[in-house]
């Protein structure tokens, strides 16, 4: 309470320091897709013009809600779902690949700023982002293995601000904080001095969490940069470091939730409480990347990226006590051709990546928070690499075509340190496989364009699903593959006013890795045989107002549907048949609708309503997550005085008060699959920028 008293008097005495009369420039518009160059496939093109369902958030959508998470916001983008089962921990499923991740983000390959962000295993820390520091992000829904390597679900392109359009040089401020303690501060510095661009960032999160043992806080030091080196090269370079600790409530049954949401996980039989296990996680890493970009010329180009990441991570569990030290290395190049002439376009793509994992995992017993009794000593490398090509080809003024394929293949390398009675180390490869796409883009008119494509995905087992938590090691666990069809209709209708995106796809996945647990509740993962993944998305946007001279500015209001209608097809674990039952972990509906209005007094206010229908939380169907309604606001105010500008905002989030779980752990022992959410609950900050 003292944090949010001193900033509600930062925001006051900053407040007086300006003018009261504000700008009468509409400052906080909303941006239209119509001019939005997008990079999904490599390929620098319009939004309407891409032939692949791509959805793109600008940095005012990633800031749009409470700016301490990017959950609401990457949750209005249909067919995407982001949960959060404990601030700081997160999980993000691109049609239905939540299926394998009862934490963290699995089968969504993650690049930042071009570069491989998804370690070598198939694992992404998406929580060692800082969404403040974001600038956009792009999500490619659906296999996008020909480029991308191996992946079922989908690619999100996340990026940093890598130049200044209007000033050499900025700084930029903010505070903010809100209900169970939850502060955060922000620092950043970018600055241009020729062909010399700098960004320098810094920020500190902390909260109390709404439930017991959900307590978290996190450090972020992040600088990128980019350097022209001559007329034909430029090099740009990312570097931070984060350190995280979030502590893991666990999992509470319905009448425990209905009892008191807030609670941790309950001691039961011989295992102790989440606060007794002092269960968390702490995740120090520091990542560094460079990219050079060459224009050889004739028409050739090349991008070259190179990768080093550490993370040290330690998980003292209801079971045991984990740490981890990994080291990864990732490397990417790509090539480009392009040719011209007259209405005929043909860009060609071919290059190849590689990572390279190695870990040391260290397993204990757990005795209050401390290292107990050694269980397990491994050591683990996984190497993965894929080639790629790819060729785009404009043919006339209305068509584009697409065709793409990659070879996919990842070796395993795994020694028990402790275990000298078996024969180590074990080794075995999943691939290698061609993963081809095929994709084709017709313009109906100058803003109208249909579009359909075929792709296949493939996507190997992590090291966190072959070796889990229990210890246990499980060679023959497969890679899922599968087939996704595609076709939609997207661009924009009534001079510009009406974007809209509306897409049907069927995706047939065989051997689906699900994530089960056992007795004490810890999950492996078992080879699910198949299911069957089709749905229908569609996203509007209405520019109803659009005028500075009125004192309402402009008016916005979109919608976002997914229909998601999933099934096992040929399911059967032991004497138990599945199939024809819902996929697990996976709304049937989900529905967000949102209003966005500026006036010309610098004033703007946004209202997001979410419907998401009943989840099944376990693969026998048998116990549903009730469905939930959110609704979430936010109002603020710009205040400009010369060159500087301060933006002041107060929000409220879960208005309606729901008891529900954003974050449900799908197959869960002893019924505990509910990680209950926050319910209402406030926010209020400032930032300034000069």
């Amino acid at each position: 309470m003292k944090k949010i008293l001193l900033l509600l008097i930062c925001l006051l005495v900053i407040k007086q320091g300006f003018a009261q009369k504000a700008d009468s420039t509409v400052i906080a518009d909303s941006s239209s897709l119509q001019n939005v160059t997008i990079n999904a496939f490599e390929t620098k093109t319009k939004w309407k013009d891409a032939a692949a369902t791509v959805s793109v958030l600008n940095k005012q959508d990633i800031q749009r809600f409470d700016v301490n998470s990017m959950v609401s916001a990457i949750n209005t983008i249909a067919g995407v779902r982001m949960e959060e089962r404990s601030p700081g921990s997160y999980r993000l499923s691109v049609r239905g690949s939540l299926l394998r991740s009862p934490f963290g983000v699995r089968d969504v390959k993650i690049y930042l700023d071009g570069v491989p962000f998804t370690d070598a295993t198939g694992n992404t820390y998406l929580n060692l982002i800082d969404p403040g520091q974001l600038e956009s992000a792009e999500i490619i829904k659906g296999p996008s293995s020909s480029i991308y390597g191996a992946n079922t679900g989908g690619v999100a392109l996340f990026n940093y601000a890598n130049e200044l359009t209007n000033k050499k040089n900025r700084f930029d401020a903010s505070l903010n904080g809100g209900s169970y303690g939850m502060f955060n501060q922000q620092a950043g510095w970018q600055a241009q001095q020729g062909n010399f661009f700098s960004n320098l960032q810094q920020s500190h999160m902390q909260s109390d969490g709404f439930r017991q043992q959900s307590a978290m806080h996190k450090d972020v030091l992040k600088w990128n940069g980019s350097f022209k080196i001559n007329s034909s090269q430029s090099l740009s370079l990312i570097a931070f470091y984060t350190d995280l600790y979030y502590q893991t409530p666990g999992g509470l049954t319905l009448a425990q939730m209905t009892k008191d949401p807030s609670q941790a996980r309950l001691a039961a039989g011989s295992f102790p409480s989440a606060q007794q296990a002092h269960a968390a996680v702490t995740n120090k890493t520091g990542f560094a990347a460079a990219t050079l970009t060459s224009d050889i010329g004739s028409g050739f180009s090349n991008t070259t990226s190179f990768v080093i990441d550490h993370t040290g991570f330690t998980n003292p569990t209801f079971t045991s006590y984990e740490k981890r030290s990994e080291w990864n290395y990732n490397a990417r190049t790509s090539f480009g051709y392009e040719y011209k002439k007259n209405n005929f376009i043909l860009h060609a793509t071919a290059g190849a990546e590689m990572g390279y994992n190695v870990a040391h995992i260290n397993d204990n017993g757990n005795i209050a928070g401390a290292p107990d009794t050694v269980q397990y000593k491994d050591l683990t490398h996984l190497t993965q690499y894929f080639i790629f090509a790819q060729v785009n080809i404009n043919a006339g003024k209305r068509w584009l075509f697409q065709l793409g394929a990659s070879n996919n293949a990842t070796y395993y390398w795994f020694y028990r340190l402790t275990d000298l009675s078996a024969k180590y180390p074990q080794t075995r490869n999943a691939g290698p496989l061609a993963t081809p796409r095929v994709s084709a883009l017709y313009q109906l008119t100058d803003n109208v364009s249909i579009y359909a494509s075929a792709s296949e995905g493939f996507s190997t087992p992590t090291l966190a699903e072959i070796r889990p938590t229990n210890g246990t090691y499980y060679p023959y666990l497969q890679p899922e593959y599968g087939w996704n069809y595609e076709g939609g209709i997207k661009g924009l209708l009534l001079k510009s006013n009406l974007e809209f995106n509306a897409s049907v796809y069927y995706f047939a996945l065989k051997q689906a890795i699900v994530s089960r647990a056992d007795s004490a509740g810890v999950q492996y993962f078992v080879n699910a045989g198949s299911t069957k993944q089709n749905g229908a998305e569609v996203w509007l946007k209405a520019h109803l107002i659009h005028n500075t001279s009125h004192f309402l500015s402009t008016l916005d209001i979109w919608n976002s549907f997914s229909y998601q209608p999933y099934r096992f097809t040929n399911y059967i674990v032991g004497n138990s048949s599945y199939s024809g039952n819902k996929l697990t972990g996976v709304p049937t509906y989900i529905n967000v609708s949102g209003v966005d209005i500026n006036t010309n007094k610098a004033f703007y206010a946004g209202v997001t309503f979410n419907y998401t229908s009943a989840i099944p939380l376990n693969d026998a169907n048998s116990i549903f997550a009730k469905e939930y309604y959110l609704m979430q606001v936010k109002i603020g105010r710009y205040f400009k005085l010369h060159t500087s500008m301060l933006n002041t905002y107060f929000g409220i989030d879960n208005l309606l008060n729901q008891v529900y779980s954003l974050g449900n752990d799908i197959n869960a022992a002893g019924n505990r699959f509910f990680n209950t959410a926050p319910k209402r609950n406030f926010f209020i900050g400032a930032r300034l920028a000069f």
